[in-house]
């Protein structure tokens, strides 16, 4: 079986980690966003993975050369020369989906988090019988999304309504899909959208069916979305195997540290935190809802709380670092500063508060 994952673009939205790296790579969890997946994937049998990607395509593959030996799973580039949307890249990458099989093939958009039940989802592609299945999942406020209108008991897609004025459903697109090959014969190699042109179509048809997430989801792809997607992540964890997580009279509630990272004495660290590789935590720290990447050395009494702490950045004795401040790789907060909602680029030096959220060039 195979997969596509959507990597797409330059990742503004999670700047200034993504001037380091490409979004992909940014450690979630203390892990490679996009590992999540693939190690998904490999669990069910997928056994070659194409990135559809416009931006460092070299960056990436040299990077996952380490993890296609690890995971023993191909994986394979096929890059964009213009931004083709979400739906273009299947036609791009046709050569390398389709095979003599004519076996379904998973799309994954690569800022999504969640439990991937991607096992349920072959059954249930199976089960109806139809071209197209996605995944879509329950929000509170399904105004912000383009809602999925479907028949509850059989799943059939009826139709797609962007931002809806008044409430049709409360279901969306998770970004999680699982095609039969004959789909990509709807598409056409130019710059098109997957969500507003191919699944209508699809669903005109009767053959587009729906899926309900079981569990979490998130679109991790900016600042507050992700520290919300470690909080539900980390929940899940503890439900499924709560061995990964820290324990100790330090650690409140879900918390994921790095056996290589070090801790000091009296510090308080959680709920919602994940400490990074090599990282240094002196005594008497204070972190809460908070990602601490590799590298990250935090001084005595400094308090992190809702914020992202880039690779290898150092944070000051009693400095302050909250309400989602992004300290990009290699940022140096000095002692007893007061950072307020600021987004730091790579390899500064913070020698005066930030008062209100800014972006410090």
């Amino acid at each position: 079986m195979k997969a596509l994952i959507l990597v797409g673009g330059f990742g503004t939205r999670l700047r200034p980690l993504t001037l380091s790296v490409p979004k992909p790579l940014v450690e979630f969890a203390n892990k490679p966003m996009i590992l999540h997946q693939i190690e998904a994937l490999k669990v069910i049998g997928v056994t070659e993975v194409v990135l559809a990607i416009n931006y460092q395509p070299e960056v990436m593959l040299n990077f996952l050369k380490e993890f296609e030996t690890k995971l023993e799973i191909k994986i394979t580039c096929s890059q964009e020369t213009e931004p083709l949307g979400t739906a273009g890249p299947l036609a791009l990458a046709r050569d390398k989906l389709i095979d003599d099989s004519g076996e379904p093939f998973f799309v994954l958009n690569s800022d999504v988090i969640s439990e991937y039940p991607l096992k349920q989802m072959i059954d249930f592609h199976k089960a109806h019988g139809g071209e197209a299945s996605i995944m879509v999942t329950k929000v509170d406020e399904p105004s912000k999304y383009g809602v999925v209108v479907m028949e509850e008991s059989t799943g059939k897609v009826e139709r797609f309504v962007e931002k809806p004025k008044i409430f049709v459903g409360n279901k969306i697109n998770a970004g999680i899909y699982l095609l039969n090959p004959s789909v990509i014969d709807r598409i056409e190699l130019r710059p098109t959208s997957i969500e507003k042109e191919v699944f209508p179509k699809i669903a005109a048809d009767n053959k587009l069916y729906a899926m309900v997430l079981p569990g979490f989801w998130m679109d991790i792809g900016q600042p507050r979305d992700y520290i919300v997607g470690l909080r539900l992540y980390l929940d899940s964890l503890k439900k499924n195997s709560s061995s990964k997580l820290a324990t100790g009279p330090h650690i409140v509630g879900n918390v994921l540290v790095d056996e290589t990272a070090k801790i000091g004495e009296g510090c308080l660290i959680g709920p919602d935190v994940a400490i990074g590789p090599g990282c240094i935590v002196e005594s008497g720290v204070r972190l809460s809802r908070c990602s601490v990447m590799r590298g990250v050395y935090i001084k005595k009494h400094a308090c992190i709380s809702s914020s992202i702490i880039g690779w290898h950045s150092t944070v000051g004795r009693w400095a302050r670092v909250e309400n989602m401040t992004i300290l990009g790789e290699d940022v140096q907060v000095c002692d007893e500063i007061y950072s307020n909602g600021g987004v730091v680029l790579p390899h500064k030096e913070i020698k005066s508060s930030i008062l209100k959220p800014e972006i410090v060039m």
